[in-house]
């Protein structure tokens, strides 16, 4: 074994270096509006997401996030009310932007106006254009319309689907959807697959009991329509409610 190598006098001590030192990890940024639009869907941004989409970028000394934050302070009713003038009173915010921040809660407004209407249900006209499809079916359908107190249409359900002869209905299945629902009034309408819209007794009798049971509950039961092939019979128009 070689000796230890002597030491020069005034020479240092040698000394194993000291490892650097460990770096704390950064804490996660998190993602930004894009990246999170692409990775969850719109419907997952916060409303200051959505207002630094819109902004796209901001100013210098002042980023499009900075001034989403600022905005998303408001309601976004009061919001789709400002002007362009309003716009531009925001720091942060030029022509450009105002225009296009305008420009979006426009076409928001529009979209919302051009929505198509609930159909009106008036008559049994109206109820059949709901139910055409009852007219042909091999087995009988128990369907209720489901209408808010303007007596448009909320929706439809279907209650039971019977034999080729008869359903069975009963009343706490006709009335949840619509409490549900918090439906003002509904339109009951079964088909007949015989072919002969005329109503039987137990139609009459179970019309009956579901008038009642609407009277209790604090929902109108405005008709009765049967559909079938060979024709349409309403209860109100036949005086039978």
């Amino acid at each position: 074994m070689s000796p230890p190598a002597a030491r020069l006098p005034g020479a240092a001590p040698t000394s194993t270096p000291a490892p650097p030192p460990r770096e704390e990890p950064r804490p996660r940024e998190k993602p930004r509006a894009r990246e999170q639009l692409r990775a969850r869907g719109i419907a997952a941004l916060t409303e200051c997401d959505l207002l630094a989409l819109l902004l796209g970028s901001g100013t210098p000394g002042r980023s499009a996030i900075r001034v989403a934050r600022v905005l998303a302070r408001r309601a976004p009713s009061e919001l789709a009310g400002w002007p362009l003038a309003r716009w531009l009173r925001v720091r942060g915010i030029g022509p450009a932007r105002a225009a296009a921040l305008t420009a979006a809660f426009e076409l928001g407004r529009r979209a919302l106006d051009c929505e198509p209407q609930a159909p009106a249900i008036r008559g049994p006209d109206d109820v059949l254009a709901q139910v055409r499809d009852l007219a042909r079916a091999r087995r009988e359908h128990f369907v209720v319309l489901l209408l808010n107190a303007r007596h448009e249409l909320q929706c439809r359900e279907t209650i039971s689907i019977g034999s080729l002869n008869a359903s069975i209905v009963h009343p706490r299945e006709v009335f949840l959807p619509a409490i549900l629902h918090s439906a003002a009034s509904v339109v009951l309408v079964h088909n007949h697959p015989s072919g002969d819209p005329e109503p039987s007794e137990e139609d009459l009798s179970i019309t009956r009991r579901l008038v009642e049971v609407g009277e209790l509950v604090g929902i109108g039961v405005l008709d009765h329509v049967i559909v079938a092939s060979r024709g349409t019979v309403s209860f109100r128009t036949r005086e039978l409610l």
